[in-house]
């Protein structure tokens, strides 16, 4: 169904087949270089921005190292997160606590790490973090509707309406904080650009009647993620997202384009990733039945929870047949108790009709929200080894 030769080189496949040979299933290999190559491009890609590697991707500490030597800085959505990358060394100037949703505790407890840049989106937010990190830097994110283009949608719990975002923005003038700027999130592996021009639109708005009407000048314009790894949907290059993007962002503000931060997650680490399961058996519902039933050893409770509602769909191939071999219609499920534990069914993925118990499936395109998605023991099963290799 897949070719993966359009996923992975045969030079990487080589690669990776070597180091993971005596790797027990399930398990995930992370290509670093496919990370640092990501990072390349897209910093190029975006000369104008400042990259904040969203941690949340995928924290593993080989990917912070390097993401730290390239000189990323890090969006932030927990106290651990924040323990974990100052760990690494990493100076509190080059973080942002990225998450709206958070507890006043928490917020003073990233004000005396010297966090001094804040996300929020409501009022009750907004004073906690007059009253727990004075005179920090805020940025509101803003509702973006319409982005049912995004394989991974991620609005309505975050962002309010602009009108409100206004508001918060004169709020936190009063309040002694410094209002820095408006994000937003068009939604993760978004395939319609044009979901930027009608944000970016909004943003422009919010700095021309701020400035004219309160003599607030906001300086910063935070992106958000959303460009693509490669799925099994089509999707345009990073280089005709940065075009499109760099394009609407001058037909609004001119020549004069604000501070503009980005918080990659999914296309830096997405690409990079090898997930490996074993079949532990086929079957049919009945003697007639054309679809057969794969059951693999890690499903939706261990790194495949993306699959719900089969929003993400990962290219899998099973290796040891033949490209012309005879392929019929599965449904993939994983190895727990759990009804809900099923991948793929509405899809209509293909596998050899071969295919047998202790075969193995390649999940490609698994680096981004897999290797920390998983259950500590749902059902027993620990959670799923991470190799990264250089």
């Amino acid at each position: 169904m897949f070719n993966r030769e359009d996923y992975v080189s045969d030079t990487e496949w080589r690669r990776f087949k070597e180091f993971s040979k005596d790797f027990e299933t399930p398990n995930i290999v992370i290509n670093l270089r496919t990370v640092k190559n990501n990072f390349t491009k897209l910093r190029d890609s975006f000369p104008y921005a400042c990259i904040y590697y969203a941690m949340k991707a995928n924290p593993g500490e080989p990917v912070l190292k390097m993401l730290i030597e390239m000189g990323s800085n890090f969006d932030i959505a927990s106290r651990y997160e924040l323990d974990q990358i100052l760990g690494l060394g990493v100076s509190p100037d080059r973080l942002s606590y990225g998450n709206t949703i958070k507890k006043a505790r928490d917020i003073k407890y990233f004000y005396d790490k010297g966090v001094r840049m804040f996300a929020t989106d409501c009022k009750d937010d907004l004073k906690n973090i007059a009253e727990q990190a004075p005179g920090s830097r805020v940025y509101v994110r803003i509702l973006v509707e319409n982005s049912v283009t995004a394989d991974w949608p991620l609005s309505r719990k975050f962002g309010c309406h602009p009108d409100m975002a206004y508001d918060l923005l004169v709020q936190a003038r009063d309040l002694g904080l410094t209002p820095y700027g408006i994000s937003f999130h068009v939604g993760s592996q978004q395939r319609d650009i044009g979901q930027w021009n009608d944000a970016i639109a909004k943003t422009k708005y919010l700095f021309t009647s701020l400035e004219e009407e309160e003599n607030i000048k906001l300086t910063m314009i935070n992106m958000g993620g959303g460009f693509p790894a490669s799925y099994i949907e089509p999707t345009n290059s990073l280089q005709e997202y940065a075009s499109e993007i760099t394009r609407y962002l001058h037909d609004d503000f001119g020549d004069d384009i604000p501070e503009i931060i980005l918080e990659p997650g999914r296309s830096l680490v997405g690409d990079s990733g090898i997930l490996t399961s074993e079949v532990i058996m086929t079957s049919r519902k009945n003697n007639t039945a054309l679809t057969r039933w794969v059951y693999v050893d890690t499903g939706k409770f261990n790194g495949l929870i993306e699959t719900l509602d089969e929003s993400i769909k990962y290219p899998v191939v099973a290796e040891g047949y033949e490209k012309d071999a005879k392929e019929g219609e599965v449904i993939i499920a994983g190895p727990t108790c759990d009804s809900m534990d099923i991948m793929y069914e509405n899809a209509k993925y293909k596998l050899p009709v071969g295919l047998k118990s202790g075969d193995k499936l390649y999940w490609l395109s698994t680096g981004a929200y897999t290797t920390t998605y998983a259950s500590v023991c749902f059902n027993g099963f620990p959670p799923i080894k991470t190799y990264y290799m250089e």
